[in-house]
C-alpha cells in the first residue's frame, strides 16, 4: 500500500465525543479475534506501529490485565519516541491502558474495542480520552489522524499476510 496522503482523509473515522473524548473508529477485512492478536502479540505488534521506515524496539510489552509496556518508535536517522503505559484490562474483545509520550507529561486512558461483524470482518473503536479539553483539542489538532491511518493501513497490510 502507498504512503497515506495527510491531505487526503483515511478511512479511519475521528469523532468527538465529550469535551475530554474522540472515538476512532476503523473497519478491518479480518475477525475482531485476529485484529486484537495484532495489539497484543509482540512480534506482530512491531510490524504495524509507527509511520513507515521506522522500526519499534521494545522495552516491556506485557498485554495481560495489571501488565505494562515501553517502547520506542526509531527512525532511519536515529530519532526515536518513546512511548508507556499500563495496561488495566485485557479480555477478548477489549483492551484499556493508559498510553504516555514519554516527552510530554500528558497521560491518556484508551480503549479498544474489537467488535466482529458480518462476513468475517470487524472493527476497532478506540475512546481516547484526555486529561483536559484542551489536550483533547490539541491532539485533534495535531494531525495524528493521518499517522493513526498509517498505522491501520499497516494492520490491513499485516492482516492480508496471516490470513
Amino acid at each position: 500500500m502507498s504512503q497515506h496522503d495527510i491531505r487526503r482523509p483515511g478511512a479511519t473515522t475521528h469523532t468527538r465525543t465529550g469535551e475530554q473524548s474522540i472515538v476512532h473508529r476503523r473497519e478491518f477485512e479480518a475477525p475482531a479475534a485476529l485484529v486484537q492478536r495484532a495489539h497484543t502479540e509482540v512480534d506482530l505488534f512491531t510490524q504495524w506501529m509507527g509511520p513507515r521506515g521506522t522500526t519499534v524496539e521494545v522495552d516491556r510489552f506485557e498485554p495481560v490485565t495489571g501488565g505494562a509496556f515501553r517502547y520506542s518508535v526509531v527512525s532511519p536517522d536515529g530519532g526515536a519516541w518513546t512511548f508507556r503505559g499500563t495496561y488495566h484490562d485485557v479480555v477478548p474483545g477489549r483492551i484499556r491502558h493508559t498510553w504516555q509520550y514519554e516527552a510530554e507529561e500528558q497521560v491518556t486512558l484508551e480503549t479498544l474495542e474489537f467488535v466482529d461483524l458480518p462476513d468475517g470482518r470487524s472493527a476497532l473503536e478506540v475512546t481516547s480520552t484526555y486529561t483536559s479539553a484542551q489536550a483533547c483539542e490539541d491532539m485533534l489538532a495535531s494531525g495524528m489522524d493521518a499517522g493513526m491511518d498509517e498505522d491501520f493501513e499497516r494492520i490491513d497490510a499485516l492482516l492480508a499476510a496471516l490470513r
